[in-house]
């Protein structure tokens, strides 16, 4: 696939050195073209640094790897406004929360994949790879260790298929909870996870283990 990435920290870097392993083309933008150069040729394997605008053109896949207050300044630079990612499935791995408190920014009942959405005109946003750090793409699994849940939400199914298949190329084991008006849950997931954790609890101890379900 081609996919772009917005964005230069852990998150890009992790994933962008898992697709590449994978066989994937890669291209990397950010707000410094220098940090963006640097991360591709950090990444290799053909990885290269672009402007935003055509880091989004033509791809399989964008992941906006930037933190939450900066998700939307990035698309705007992107051209997503204009229509630059209709037809993009556009990877949302934002977490809109307090820091070290783990409370939603966004208004009452409203997920930032859908404000993300509705400032991208034709894109395919698919929420995913938010609850891990990054360096869980990066870290040899044990053997015998499964692979981990990433959970997604998104509206075309095609766009989940694509992301699910990346999902796949990185070590993850994809598992769709529903529409992106679902993806309200998965971000108060997140907040759940990071409140206890900066509480000093083991967010995995306040989840009942349950029987797997055959398929």
């Amino acid at each position: 696939m081609r996919i772009g990435i917005l964005g230069t920290g852990t998150l890009a870097g992790a994933l962008g050195e898992g697709w590449l392993r994978a066989g994937h083309e890669v291209a990397v933008a950010g707000r410094s073209p220098d940090k963006a150069r640097l991360l591709a040729e950090r990444l290799g394997g053909g990885a290269r640094a672009v402007a935003p605008r055509e880091a989004v053109a033509d791809r399989d896949a964008v992941l906006l790897a930037v933190t939450w207050q900066g998700a939307e300044d990035m698309l705007r630079g992107a051209g997503a406004a204009d229509g630059a990612l209709a037809g993009t499935a556009l990877i949302d791995p934002t977490n809109a929360v307090e820091h070290g408190v783990g409370v939603l920014t966004t208004g009452p009942g409203e997920a930032m994949a859908q404000r993300l959405a509705r400032q991208s005109p034709g894109a395919h946003v698919v929420k995913a790879f938010h609850l891990f750090p990054a360096d869980q793409w990066t870290s040899p699994r044990a053997a015998g260790e499964p692979p981990v849940t990433v959970a997604m939400c998104g509206d075309d199914a095609e766009a989940l298929r694509v992301v699910g298949q990346l999902v796949r190329d990185v070590g993850g084991a994809p598992a769709v909870l529903g529409p992106l008006d679902r993806a309200r849950q998965l971000e108060e997931v997140a907040g759940f996870v990071i409140g206890l954790a900066f509480g000093g609890a083991d967010p995995n101890s306040a989840i009942p283990r349950v029987p797997s379900v055959a398929a």
